[in-house]
């Protein structure tokens, strides 16, 4: 193999990976918490796209379990968003760890 089909092939694989970053970006990943009663929707950006509060949940003396429950939801979303990208990048790289290339 001569560096030049090496090149190709590295920018084939970036290009692919742009393209990958694309459509995760569109993904959308969901968490919970309190036993569903708060749910966090987060993409591939990760941006928060969305968070349902349960009515019930909504206790005027109790803002603070409020606050920790959307705390960690939205921290699992999170987490899942990045988890999802990982998947994904792998699915293309075989599982090889590449170097940071803007994709996560």
């Amino acid at each position: 193999m001569n560096i030049h089909e090496l090149i190709r092939q590295a920018q084939t694989l970036q290009k692919k990976l742009l393209d990958m970053q694309e459509e995760i970006n569109k993904k959308t990943v969901e968490a919970s918490a309190g036993g569903g009663m708060v749910r966090v929707v987060v993409n591939g950006t990760p941006e928060i796209l969305k968070i349902e509060l349960d009515p019930t949940i909504v206790d005027p003396n109790d803002i603070t379990m409020l606050q920790d429950l959307i705390v960690a939801a939205t921290n699992e979303a999170l987490r899942r968003a990045k988890e999802m990208k990982e998947e994904e990048i792998a699915k293309l790289t075989g599982g090889i760890k590449l170097p940071n290339m803007g994709i996560i």
